[in-house]
Order: C-alpha cells, then sequence, then structure tokens
C-alpha cells in the first residue's frame, strides 16, 4: 500500500510541476495589459477616429465667424467703329478704342441669423464627440479583455504542450517495457502494438499542442506587441460585482456602449432642429472696400483712372418653397432620431446578454477547477495502482495505457478550466464597463481624449495638429 501511494504522489508532483513553476522574472498579466494599451494598433486608430471627430465642432462653430477673403478682377476691352456708308473711313480715322480695368479689394461677410443651425450643429457635434469618447472606452475595454484572453491562450496551450510532451515521454517507456516483457516472454506481441499504437497518437497529439501554441503565442503579438516570453499564471481580476445583479445595475448606468448610443439620440435630436431651422429666414450683413483702377481711358473720357468704393449692407431671405427638398431632410433627421433611440434599447439587450454570458462562465469555470483538481488527483492515484497491479499481472498493458489517457485528459480539462475562471472574470469586467486601464491600476500614462478637444475646439485658423504635424 506505501508503494502505491509513493507512485501516485511521484506521478502527482510530477504534473503539479507544470502549474507550479513561475520563473521570477515572468511577464504578469498586468504588464501584458499596460503594453497593448500603449502599443495595439487598434487602439491607436480608435484614438485617431476621436481626434477625427474632434475638428467637427470647430467646422460647425465656423458658421458663427465672419468670412473674409480678397477679391480681384483685372479686364482688357477693345473696341472697334467698322466703315459706315456715311463714313467710309471712320474706322481708318479713329483707330479703335483700348480700355483696361483693374479693381482690388477685400469682402467681409457674417451671418446673423440662420434659423440658429450653427448653434445647433455645434450642440450635436459636440455630442458626437462625447459618442466617440465613450466608444473609444469600450474599444479600450475590447482591446485590454483581448489581451488577457491572448494570455491566457499562451499559457494555456503552453501548459498541454508540457503535459502532451511529458504523456509521450511516459509512453514511450511503456513501449520500451512493453518489448522488453515481450522478449522474455512475459508479454504478448499484443501489448506491444497497443503501446506503440498509444505512442503514436501522442506523437500527433504533441504537434498539434506545439502548433496550437505557436497560433496563441502569434495572437498575442498581434493584440499585445511583442512575442510572449515566460508569462507568470495570475489569478482571477479583482473588482468583481458581489452579484449579478449588481452586475446588471452597475453595467445599465457605466457601460460606454450604452452610453456612447445615449449621446447619438442627443446628437439626432440636434440634428432634426438643425434641419428645421432651414425654414427659417436667413439674415447676413456684408461689407466691401475696394480700389477700381483704369490703366486706358478712352480717347475724350475725363476721368482720373482711380475709383476708391465702399460698401455695407444686410441681407434677408426668407425661404418661401424649396422644393420639397427641406421637408424630406427634416423628416429623414428625425426617422435617424428615432433609430438612435431604438438602437439604445439593442445596446442594452447586448450588454445585459454579456453580463449573463460572463457571470455564468466564470461561475462554471470556478466549480469545474474544484471538480478537475478532483479528477487529476483520483485518476493519477488509479494509474499508479494499475501500474503496480500490472506488475503481478493482475493488469494489462492496455489497462495502463487508458489510466495514463484518464489522467492526461483530466490535466488538459484542469488546465483549460483555470484559463477559463480568469477569461470569465475579465470578461465580467467588461460586460460591466470596468475593464479600463485605470481601474485595473495598469502602470501606463492614460490617454485624455479631452486634451486634443480643447486644443481644437476654439481654433480660429492655423493648419498644424495639437501635435505639430
Amino acid at each position: 500500500m506505501s508503494t502505491l501511494r509513493n507512485s501516485a504522489a511521484a506521478v502527482f508532483l510530477a504534473s503539479a510541476a507544470v502549474f507550479l513553476a513561475v520563473p521570477a522574472s515572468a511577464e504578469t498579466i498586468g504588464g501584458a495589459l499596460a503594453k497593448a494599451y500603449t502599443h495595439n494598433s487598434a487602439m491607436n486608430s480608435a484614438r485617431a477616429g476621436v481626434r477625427v471627430t474632434d475638428e467637427n465642432v470647430a467646422i460647425a462653430k465656423s458658421g458663427y465667424r465672419p468670412i473674409i477673403q480678397g477679391v480681384g478682377s483685372l479686364d482688357y476691352t477693345y473696341s472697334h467703329l467698322y466703315p459706315s456708308s456715311r463714313n467710309p473711313n471712320a474706322a481708318f480715322l479713329s483707330g479703335g478704342n483700348r480700355e483696361t480695368a483693374a479693381s482690388f479689394g477685400i469682402q467681409i461677410s457674417q451671418t446673423l441669423f440662420d434659423g440658429l443651425q450653427t448653434r445647433n450643429n455645434t450642440q450635436a457635434a459636440e455630442a458626437r464627440v462625447r459618442a466617440a469618447d465613450e466608444s473609444l472606452r469600450n474599444t479600450e475595454q475590447n482591446t485590454l479583455f483581448s489581451a488577457a484572453s491572448a494570455y491566457m491562450d499562451v499559457i494555456r496551450d503552453r501548459q498541454i504542450a508540457v503535459l502532451r510532451e511529458r504523456n509521450l515521454e511516459f509512453l514511450q517507456e511503456q513501449v520500451r517495457a512493453a518489448r522488453s516483457r515481450f522478449e522474455v516472454g512475459e508479454g504478448t506481441r499484443t501489448d506491444v502494438a497497443q503501446a506503440e499504437a498509444s505512442r503514436s497518437l501522442a506523437i500527433a497529439q504533441l504537434a498539434l499542442a506545439r502548433a496550437t501554441a505557436q497560433t496563441s503565442a502569434a495572437t498575442y503579438h498581434q493584440v499585445i506587441g511583442e512575442e510572449p516570453g515566460k508569462l507568470a499564471s495570475p489569478g482571477p481580476a479583482k473588482g468583481l460585482p458581489k452579484g449579478i445583479d449588481s452586475a446588471f445595475a452597475i453595467a445599465a448606468a457605466e457601460h460606454p456602449a450604452i452610453l456612447a448610443t445615449l449621446h447619438l439620440v442627443d446628437a439626432a435630436g440636434f440634428v432634426v432642429k438643425a434641419s428645421e431651422g432651414a425654414l427659417f429666414p436667413q439674415l447676413s450683413a456684408t461689407a466691401n472696400v475696394a480700389s477700381n483702377y483704369r490703366l486706358d481711358t478712352p480717347a475724350g473720357s475725363s476721368a482720373d483712372g482711380t475709383v476708391n468704393s465702399a460698401s455695407a449692407g444686410l441681407s434677408l431671405t426668407v425661404p418661401l418653397y424649396q422644393g420639397g427638398r427641406v421637408a424630406a431632410t427634416v423628416r429623414q433627421s428625425k426617422e435617424t432620431l428615432g433609430q438612435a433611440r431604438i438602437e439604445v434599447d439593442v445596446t442594452r439587450d447586448q450588454v445585459r446578454a454579456a453580463v449573463v454570458s460572463a457571470w455564468s462562465q466564470f461561475t462554471a469555470a470556478q466549480q469545474n477547477v474544484s471538480a478537475n483538481r478532483d479528477q487529476v488527483a483520483a485518476t493519477q492515484l488509479a494509474l499508479a495502482g494499475v501500474i503496480e497491479e500490472r506488475k503481478v499481472g493482475q493488469r494489462t498493458t492496455l489497462d495502463v495505457l487508458n489510466a495514463q489517457a484518464d489522467v492526461i485528459t483530466a490535466q488538459i480539462n484542469l488546465v483549460s478550466s483555470e484559463h477559463d475562471v480568469v477569461v470569465a472574470s475579465y470578461a465580467i469586467l467588461s460586460a460591466i464597463g470596468h475593464l479600463s486601464a485605470g481601474r485595473l491600476g495598469l502602470a501606463v500614462a492614460e490617454y485624455n481624449p479631452k486634451e486634443h478637444y480643447n486644443a481644437v475646439k476654439d481654433k480660429w485658423f492655423g493648419l498644424r495638429t495639437p501635435d505639430g504635424r
């Protein structure tokens, strides 16, 4: 009995080393998420998209400001008198008239009232900026979750590859032992064939496990920005809600996808008002200063060649009928507003479903970890017992091979369930809107989209972006 326990303990310690050995210099999941936050190309693209949206506010506000432009013209006129019946030599006597005139000036126009279109367009642009900021937060969540999943996938697939490798070593030893017993007459050729078949299957499974690990490493590089080195096995994410009802409440109030759709509803409402503004009278003021130069004065003219002029005025336009275009635009914008309100409900349903899915997977994974640990211990004890029983002729080689297959299956299930616990915990944070660099305490300089927005929203001129481009 003591021999059986010692054999089981040896098998258990050998497999436990796969899960417990963590290098001192291993990368942590927090460090990997920080690198993804800083270097992920999809996230940087989303940040650039928000900066593009910021400029729409400055574009909308330009309707409040005057338009100043320089105007100029240069005209050359030549007139020639043709002979008439009364004076056939007139053209030749006069030689024709040549006149060159130039005009240069400055023109200023200012909209005084446009049916509040500029005001509503500006508020719509500001609402879209707020929606873009929330969409960026959602992209941040998705990226960090992808990074956490990629991190855990590498750990899981590497551990499975190690287990497959150790399984192959065990089966190679079984092939050697079966051949030795066959050579001394204690075994059969069937025992050797069964051991060799299991070893061949193990070789194929190891090749597949290594390929899967390489694929996971490639995904890790894509999301995080570098090849995975030594990775530390983390525990579940911190900051999880106390229950699923609490998760529902937090998600409904704070999830960035929901907040983004609410801001888009605001933007669509302002667009309706801006469209209706085209039905109101339009009032604008204009002023210009000009100098007119006459370089060649006609013969007999007493003009001195230069005329300076200045003018100012108001222009009132009252729309009476625009062919139905404006009315169609108003109806269209109202339908867009209705669609935006429906999208809020769609997003809320999606977020709620994500919370249920993540919470259910987390709960199931925790239960699986406990069950799989018990299964690993039991299958290892059974394997050790079968090996001892085979030594005294009570078990066959096939019994040992089946027991080893049970052990490797249980170990892989344990690795997978431990992976699922961590991934599901980060999925919960993402589903409630709390998967962010700030809440995770990542060692990064957090990107603040307001900095760019504040730098450009009131710019009157300048072609360079705030970063100098």
